[in-house]
């Protein structure tokens, strides 16, 4: 039995996406993996140290980014995205000099690196000089009530947007990508989180409104991608981006920039340049024109994306556990 303690305390800081791993990883991997026994440590960060030797465990996974110095090893760690080091204009002094002094020389520390896509392997070996052979490429999976969601029934078509509204999402260019639209086009813009009532009035539209979702659950997420006219990921980057796999295993159209896809879901995306909003607009133009041949698009990718599920990401974290503990 291999044994790994999980430092399983997500901060304020932690994503969606973060919280989803942690908690695919705790509930899959046991179920995948009968030979891989987890224990959940949930200390704060100043204890972690202290706490995860005390699982007396073969191994430490660190599944956040917020790290604590002094990690037992042999340790792995889960490299979501590096946005805070590749974009530092929109994180705080404080923010890099942590990067610069704790999270990066952690990182190089690790026995191995899990990222969950190409992109961020790249920015591993590039950025924190971390050699490729101590890489491991795991990407993520979708909820399991995507495929079989009724679709959102809407008085008006509309995009959506999953995610939260911080400055790497460059949502500006979404939004002036929807008011560019010609009025001939009847077509709202939908996104999760909290009102901004600044934005609803600076962007207006004749025939359309932005609508703000608020928290939204898993189960009405499903609806809301399955009914959506196309999946809009405006990003400069993102780890992974699971809202745009699970919209593309929904079959909906997903609209994101280069930097932003995941490597599967590239091939049956509509791509455009990162702050490029004419670009954005025309691809959506395009989309609400030729409803059938977008769609068409998107079954294919329906079918060959629904093999990502929590399960396989789970297997094949277990592996890196095995090649690590076994080596």
């Amino acid at each position: 039995m291999i044994r790994v303690a999980v430092a399983a305390r997500a901060s304020g800081r932690a994503s969606m996406g973060m919280r989803a791993y942690a908690r695919a990883l705790l509930e899959r991997v046991p179920k995948v993996a009968p030979d891989v026994a987890l224990t959940a440590v949930d200390a704060p960060l100043a204890a972690l140290p202290f706490a995860l030797r005390a699982a007396h465990a073969q191994l430490v996974h660190l599944p956040f980014l917020d790290l604590p110095p002094f990690v037992p090893r042999p340790y792995v760690a889960m490299v979501h995205d590096l946005i805070h080091v590749r974009y530092p204009a929109l994180f705080s002094p404080l923010t890099a000099a942590y990067w610069r002094l704790v999270a990066a020389p952690l990182y190089r520390g690790a026995a191995r690196l899990l990222v969950s896509d190409p992109r961020v392997a790249d920015d591993c070996a590039m950025l924190l000089g971390v050699a490729r052979d101590r890489i491991r490429i795991v990407p993520l999976g979708y909820a399991d009530g995507v495929p079989a969601a009724e679709p959102w029934r809407a008085e008006r078509p509309y995009l959506l947007y999953a995610g939260n509204h911080k400055p790497h999402k460059a949502l500006e260019t979404l939004y002036t990508a929807w008011h560019g639209l010609p009025d001939r086009i009847g077509l709202d813009l939908a996104l999760t989180g909290p009102d901004e009532p600044a934005v609803r009035a600076r962007y207006t539209r004749r025939t359309g409104e932005i609508v703000f979702l608020g928290d939204v659950n898993d189960a009405t997420l499903a609806r809301r991608y399955r009914g959506a006219c196309a999946y809009v990921q405006p990003s400069l980057a993102e780890g992974f981006g699971i809202p745009a796999l699970e919209a593309a295993v929904a079959g909906t159209p997903v609209v994101a920039t280069s930097t932003s896809i995941p490597a599967a879901v590239a091939p049956f995306a509509h791509l455009f340049a990162p702050g490029d909003a004419g670009a954005l607009a025309s691809l959506l133009i395009a989309i609400v024109d030729e409803p059938e041949r977008a769609r068409e698009r998107a079954a294919e990718g329906a079918v060959a994306l629904r093999a990502y599920t929590w399960d396989r990401f789970a297997a094949s974290t277990a592996a890196v556990f095995r090649e690590v503990v076994c080596s």
